[in-house]
């Protein structure tokens, strides 16, 4: 009988579920509004045009759909970041060097307007092992919830990342 292997989900990881991350600012501005929205082709004015954009019941320039703000870098946090592997937390029994981004959901819960800043916290919601085609497979859910300035939610982001 082969030798079974000690499950990938390790106790420090399941002991990091629900933690929520040191904040992150976030800022949203016209040019990048601008820029997003006509990345990934979007035409609508509200996008592009103050005037059109309050016409329609809008603060101001609309933050596209997948644009939640420009992180806003601050050298000392980048230098006291370490550790903590490919994705910031413990790593799982063996390493998996392989990485996929299973996909992102975003739900909007109010407006989000140029001029803004967002405060975003994520934290791990659930990891879970799995065997594939290839082999074993960790998939972990985490999700990032972002404030405005007036401390309401605004979006919930859910991100799906598969090592295998």
């Amino acid at each position: 009988m082969a030798d079974e292997l000690p499950p990938l989900i390790t106790d420090e990881m399941r002991a990091q579920i629900g933690k929520e991350s040191a904040p992150t600012t976030m800022e949203v501005d016209k040019t990048a509004i601008r820029m997003f929205a006509r990345s990934v082709g979007h035409t609508d004015p509200i996008y592009y045009d103050e005037a059109a954009a309050k016409a329609a019941g809008y603060r101001g320039l609309v933050a596209p759909p997948g644009y939640l703000g420009t992180p806003v870098f601050n050298p000392d946090a980048a230098s006291r970041r370490g550790g903590g592997g490919m994705f910031g937390g413990p790593e799982p029994s063996r390493p998996l060097r392989r990485i996929l981004n299973g996909g992102t959901e975003i739900e909007y819960l109010n407006d989000i307007c140029a001029g803004d800043v967002l405060t975003a916290t994520t934290h791990v919601a659930n990891y879970e092992e799995t065997k594939g085609s290839l082999g074993e497979m960790l998939i972990t859910t985490s999700k990032t919830v972002y404030k405005n300035q007036d401390g309401k939610v605004v979006a919930i982001s859910t991100g799906t990342g598969i090592r295998y």
